[in-house]
């Protein structure tokens, strides 16, 4: 094994065993900080959900490939506003927000791209569940090789918006009901 197939491996383990879990207590422990998905999406997100501290940012400068094969980076999306959603089939956050991660990309329409790029190491479980949960209005990326993740050091799901002069305006760690008035706010910061 090489050390780069090694050091991939060692990132997906570590995103297996810690991404999804910020918003369960599943190991009985409690954390006053974080609230259930249910908490988040009922009220506004919490001031530790929304991060702006990247503001201004370049996206990184890596690579991805959209779910038809083709070279993709976030660079090639400059001159729109756009979200960007890292996420993947193995986390239960990220496929409960899919579906209206789906809505907001039908209802922005052509005003804000939204991308899905999934963070699977086997890109065909991405493309599967794309065909099963219909999610005609999400335009599917694939990231085996967690490019993004590892550039953002992101927990999934994350969701980030760049603005159509391609700098980071936010993102969000955490599933988000992005049909939901507050996400709604977010969005239109795009403007």
């Amino acid at each position: 094994m090489t050390s780069r197939s090694a050091i991939v491996c060692l990132l997906a383990a570590t995103l297996a065993a810690t991404a999804c879990d910020r918003g369960s207590p599943g190991n009985g422990q409690a954390d006053a900080n974080v609230a259930s998905s249910e908490e988040v999406t009922a009220s506004a997100p919490r001031a530790d959900k929304v991060d702006r501290s990247h503001k201004g940012e370049r996206a990184p400068d890596v690579a991805f490939t959209t779910a038809d094969g083709k070279p993709a980076t976030l660079a090639g999306y400059a001159g729109k506003p756009l979200l960007v959603n890292l996420w993947a089939t193995w986390c239960a956050p990220c496929v409960k927000e899919m579906p209206t991660l789906d809505a907001a990309a039908e209802a922005l329409g052509d005003e804000v791209k939204v991308i899905a790029v999934s963070q699977d190491m086997e890109p065909a479980k991405a493309t599967a569940f794309f065909a099963e949960r219909k999610l005609p209005a999400l335009a599917l990326h694939l990231d085996p090789k967690l490019a993004l993740s590892t550039a953002y050091a992101a927990n999934l799901p994350t969701t980030i918006l760049y603005g159509a002069d391609g700098k980071e305006i936010w993102r969000v760690t955490g599933d988000l009901d992005w049909t939901g008035a507050q996400a709604k706010a977010l969005l239109a910061e795009a403007k």
